[in-house]
């Protein structure tokens, strides 16, 4: 069975919705309601869950990307970045190693304060100074030097060739934020964000945990995203029903994440009246991540059992149903590079070829562990996936594996303690760039803080890669990384997903307020 491509019709560049609709018209009217299942709680573990320097999930990201504005941006519909504070950004080297960009004149935060090239200087940097170790630093620890020029240039020295830079600077990780409201060497702790993007920010807490967040639109902002309303609400729920429920109720005009595979699919089968059901191309990930040092799946032979004996056709189809396809390499199909590496090297499920594996290897069976997950961080469909993993490879009788699930303030902390020998995780990528599926899990601060090493891929292919001006060039080598991926197998992905957003009759911009990367736009949203 040939899978070298799947089905998914998505490629870099090429990222527009599937379902068009009418655009918007400037501001005016009510709030616009937007309800999400992100959950935003501030820890002993985690007291600053919205500072830039911090926050490296695609839900704080989203609250960041209205309001922390960043040099470059991804335009509509995908490519190559283009200015957004900054007025010019280019390479001025052939090296692609000195990037300098020229700020937007007049930019201000939005209580006033200028906005200077000093101040992107202060905001990298103290991202670079905190160094959470599953935080964003990993994507600017390329940085060697900053300097600023005049009133409004400043110029960032890579310390080696990196094409995929005009990128990172359009994350949230590289967002300006203000000397006097974030400490230089500490996180701001809570939940307020300031800074000079479309919208400011004013969140309704109860206890640690965020309930709402509303954003208005910022007079002060200048840049090149064009706010088509005046004021956004985004109200957090517990889970799918509930913020169907709400849509049902009309008290929210939109659903983004995370919609329930069955919420999903019963719009498709059954169109609800006075509902819009828009697809979009979806380039998210889900994986089984592995402590590599861990006495129960230290032995690589126990991981490629694993990888031989899951069907993640099944899971993606019972589980899933149209939302979801299986994955069979570390890089989605959409993405340039991607290759079926996993099927390359293991073919279709085999109980028998697992059992070899095992033996070959001297593993005594059945191999006992536990499947963690998170309960509230990637939808209710989670705990469903999880059961059907542990029932797969606990038929094989070559494992014998329980099911715990956890919330994600908790799950994500033991996570990165390597508490767990076997847990789920879901991606959603930086940017549309190959890049972002290899560095953040394969680097050596990499965002799961896993022991495993390659030091051919973080050495070699990962800067090689970087090198690419032309990403498409890049292709071989990353196609060398899923293979090394797909043997050592440190982590191993499942399915691909798509994405579904349910609207209101009237909501327009819908197809644009989320891009394929789940990146919440929510200045594209109007009222007809």
């Amino acid at each position: 069975m040939n899978r070298k491509t799947l089905v998914l019709p998505a490629v870099v560049g090429l990222l527009a919705p599937v379902l068009a609709a009418c655009g918007g018209s400037d501001g005016g009217g009510d709030a616009i309601v937007v309800g999400t299942t992100d959950q935003f709680v501030a820890s002993k573990d985690n007291p600053a869950p919205l500072d830039p320097a911090i926050g490296y999930e695609a839900g704080v990201w989203n609250v960041l990307r209205q309001t922390v504005q960043t040099l470059t941006h991804i335009p509509r519909g995908g490519g190559e970045p283009v200015p957004e504070a900054a007025e010019s950004c280019e390479f001025t080297d052939t090296e692609n190693e000195s990037y300098r960009c020229t700020l937007r004149k007049g930019l201000t935060f939005a209580d006033g304060t200028a906005l200077t090239p000093e101040d992107v200087k202060y905001s990298l940097q103290r991202v670079i100074d905190i160094k959470e170790e599953s935080g964003p630093v990993g994507l600017l620890d390329n940085i060697d030097t900053m300097e600023t020029k005049g009133e409004d240039q400043i110029v960032f020295h890579l310390s080696t060739p990196d094409a995929t830079f005009p990128y990172k600077l359009a994350t949230p990780a590289a967002g300006i934020v203000q000397k006097d409201k974030y400490p230089a060497k500490a996180p701001r702790e809570g939940f307020q964000v300031d800074g000079s993007g479309p919208y400011t920010m004013e969140p309704e807490v109860k206890g640690d945990e965020i309930v709402k967040v509303v954003f208005t639109r910022n007079p002060k902002y200048k840049g090149d995203l064009k706010v088509l309303n005046d004021k956004v609400e985004l109200n957090l729920f517990p889970d799918s029903t509930a913020m169907g429920k709400a849509l049902d109720d009309k008290k929210i005009d939109m659903m983004t994440r995370t919609m329930s595979p069955e919420q999903s699919q019963k719009m498709l089968v059954e169109p609800q009246e006075g509902v819009k059901l828009t697809e979009m191309p979806g380039l998210a990930i889900s994986y089984l991540g592995f402590n590599t040092k861990d006495p129960v799946v230290e032995d690589k032979a126990v991981r490629q059992a694993i990888a031989q004996v899951i069907d993640r056709g099944e899971i993606a189809g019972d589980v899933y149903g149209s939302t979801a396809e299986p994955l069979y390499s570390l890089i989605p199909s959409g993405i340039t590079g991607h290759t079926n590496s996993f099927f390359n090297t293991y073919g279709e499920p085999s109980t028998t070829a697992a059992a070899r594996t095992l033996t070959k290897a001297g593993i005594s069976t059945p191999v006992s562990f536990t499947l963690h997950y998170t309960t509230d961080h990637y939808g209710s469909a989670t705990a469903t996936e999880f059961k059907a993993l542990a029932k797969q490879l606990n038929a094989s009788e070559l494992f014998d594996v329980d099911v715990k699930g956890t919330p994600w303030s908790k799950f994500r902390a033991a996570q990165k303690k390597g508490d767990y020998a076997v847990y789920g995780m879901g991606w959603f990528p930086d940017f549309p760039d190959p890049d972002t599926y290899a560095a953040p899990f394969l680097d050596k601060n990499n965002f799961l803080n896993s022991p495993y090493r390659s030091s051919l891929i973080q050495e070699t292919l990962i800067p090689d890669s970087r090198s690419a001006a032309d990403r498409s060039a890049a292709s071989p080598i990353f196609e060398k990384i899923q293979d090394i991926v797909a043997k050592d197998v440190p982590l191993l992905p499942v399915w691909q997903g798509k994405q579904y957003v349910a609207s209101l009759e009237g909501l327009t911009g819908v197809e644009w307020a989320v891009t394929s990367s789940a990146d919440l736009q929510l200045w594209e949203l109007g009222k007809a």
